[in-house]
């Protein structure tokens, strides 16, 4: 799809188990006083967003066109794909583009949003669209509003302890996809992600929505719909879940199939990714030890069943 200099197939880290905007009753949290940011400007060397915007929406119309047998996989990503891409025009027409930001951590499930979203903005901003005209594109001088975005606001709640090929592909991607990307390091009690999101939305308080990679199976995704105000306690904005009802496979059937450059570690066994202090590989994806040079692992996209998907999580 899109080179990212040599990292292996696309996709990074995976939620946190605090799920966004969802208020934990048996917890307590402090404020960090300290929550700094790290901005990742997308670079101009690259080719444009439109550009990439563009290549997304050709593609995934291309697998959409596609004629799949109504009982394979990809027939069904087919379905979940139509289903997520309705509801991100939908969000588009609730909420102007300077309005809206991506949670965005490198991982599978908010890759594959990513990929949506960005498809979706092309043919939202090749059509004569108020809310694209009122783009995110803060260096325009002049009064008429430019006709598509040149970067897509981002948050990245870091783990305290993050692996080091996640960073590089969050990095990576991040400029490929045009992300301006604001990383905020947590470390509970002091900096949570609640205090993470806090401190991102009181350096941009023009976000009323924020897309967020949550599936099902995730902690506390259960109940959640396509739209859904955080708990109270947390920093009030709305959260989209255009991918909440995909399965394990059919996320990685959509990666795969259209060839997506993902982060390394899960060619490594690794399925759900937090920091290296509580991340392990699957151990449902182990090959037994030849006696010499330990374990191996099979890559995640082998994995099948959802609820095995944080067998590598303490």
């Amino acid at each position: 799809m899109f080179s990212l200099n040599g990292t292996s197939q696309v996709n990074g880290t995976d939620k946190s188990a605090e799920t966004i905007g969802y208020s934990n009753i048996n917890g307590s949290e402090q404020q960090s006083k300290d929550n700094t940011a790290d901005i990742i400007e997308p670079p101009s060397s690259l080719p444009p967003l439109s550009t990439v915007t563009r290549k997304l929406y050709d593609q995934i119309t291309a697998f959409l066109d596609e004629r799949h047998d109504p009982s394979s996989i990809l027939y069904r990503v087919q379905q979940q794909t139509r289903i997520s891409l309705d509801i991100i025009r939908e969000s588009l027409t609730r909420y102007s583009l300077r309005e809206l930001s991506i949670s965005y951590n490198g991982g599978k499930d908010c890759l594959v949003l990513l990929l949506l979203f960005l498809a979706s903005l092309h043919t939202h901003c090749t059509s004569t669209s108020p809310s694209c005209a009122s783009s995110v594109d803060s260096n325009s001088q002049s009064n008429t509003p430019p006709s598509h975005p040149t970067y897509i606001p981002a948050i990245y709640a870091q783990p305290k302890h993050p692996f080091p090929s996640v960073e590089q592909f969050v990095t990576q991607s991040s400029r490929v996809y045009h992300l301006k990307l604001t990383r905020h390091s947590t470390d509970p009690p002091h900096s949570t992600i609640r205090s993470t999101f806090a401190a991102y939305l009181s350096s941009n308080p023009q976000v009323r929505a924020i897309f967020v990679g949550t599936r099902r199976t995730d902690p506390h995704g259960g109940k959640l719909t396509h739209f859904d105000r955080t708990d109270h306690g947390w920093p009030d904005f709305m959260r989209i879940h255009p991918v909440i009802d995909w399965h394990y496979v059919e996320i990685w059937a959509f990666i795969k199939h259209l060839g997506v450059e993902y982060c390394p570690l899960y060619d490594q066994g690794y399925t759900s990714l937090g920091g290296t202090n509580d991340t392990h590989p699957n151990p449902k994806l182990r090959v037994e030890s030849d006696g010499e040079n330990g374990a191996t692992y099979r890559p995640a996209y082998e994995l099948i069943e959802d609820e095995e998907e944080r067998l590598g999580r303490d």
